[in-house]
């Protein structure tokens, strides 16, 4: 029997109306997120990542890991633009305790992938947690290469691949990898891909979407772990559909901040320039929303 699947979502940053963290507000994102049977990533792209500083991050870290108390695991989010403080943001995680640490490609600086391979290597280098790299070039601009994931999976602390390109051709190639390196696990990033990914080889998923949809996502997991093909594909249905809606208003990111706030606004907005809140936009989503039953 094949391993369980498992779904993890890439879980929002809770803000005050001062753009302070409400560290609150987000461990109850955490046991709304638990208590659905979904698995954490914080300190992600929808996570404002890019907004926090280094010293919110370890926090973020260490108020979930406290929160989830070993009930579900938890993958945080070191990659920055340079080794030097992805590794010490790294080693600061590695001391919390977590399941694993995702390393997204740098970003600004424009990478070889021999740049790349020896980036994810002196991280891995650095840490006893098994370490994930992570692949959105449409934010990043850099790219992991199937074979430089292929290269990279026989590091011994490189676990996996978190991808987020949205491309299927792409998504099988790593998973491609995986079938042939044992330990090299492959999560799929875009939404509309859950069942198929988990259906074709993938470990698992890390979705933003799970924030709106946290039950929905989790069926998806536990019906094809049952075997279930009809009933993940229902699910994946209305999940797709829901994506589709929403991610044609703007940054997918933003809009599901902005979607979860509507319906819980102790999530508060994002810090900015991200998304204003719009009462048009606004409108938008609350019927997107509404058609969906959320």
């Amino acid at each position: 029997m094949s391993p369980s699947k498992e779904a993890f979502v890439a879980l929002v940053t809770c803000f005050n109306d001062d753009e302070t963290i409400n560290y609150a507000a987000t461990r109850a994102q955490v046991r709304r997120q638990v208590a659905a049977g979904n698995h954490i990533m914080c300190a992600g792209t929808n996570g404002d990542f890019s907004a926090l500083t280094f010293a919110e991050k370890v926090r973020i870290c260490h108020e979930v890991v406290d929160e989830v108390a070993g009930r579900a695991k938890v993958i945080v989010n070191a990659g920055m633009p340079a080794s030097f403080e992805t590794i010490q943001l790294a080693r600061e995680f590695d001391r919390i305790g977590v399941d694993g640490i995702a390393v997204i490609t740098p970003f600004f600086i424009a990478c070889t992938q021999d740049g790349l391979i020896r980036h994810f290597s002196a991280v891995a280098d650095a840490v006893a947690t098994p370490v994930y790299l992570y692949d959105i070039p449409a934010r990043t601009q850099n790219h992991i290469d199937p074979e430089t994931a292929r290269t990279l999976s026989a590091h011994g602390n490189i676990a996996g691949i978190k991808d987020s390109g949205g491309a299927q051709e792409t998504l099988a190639a790593y998973m491609a990898v995986g079938a042939d390196v044992e330990g090299f696990d492959v999560y799929s990033g875009p939404d509309n891909l859950v069942q198929w990914s988990l259906e074709n080889g993938a470990k698992g998923c890390i979705s933003g979407l799970g924030n709106v949809m946290p039950e929905v996502l989790s069926r998806i997991v536990s019906c094809v772990n049952a075997g279930d093909t009809a009933g993940a594909a229902e699910a994946q249905a209305t999940y797709t559909a829901f994506r589709t809606d929403l991610y044609t208003l703007g940054y997918p990111p933003a809009l599901v901040k902005r979607a979860l706030y509507l319906r819980d606004p102790s999530v508060g907005a994002s810090r900015q320039p991200a998304l204003l809140p719009d009462a048009g936009q606004d409108q938008a989503i609350a019927a997107i929303l509404d058609k969906y039953g959320l």
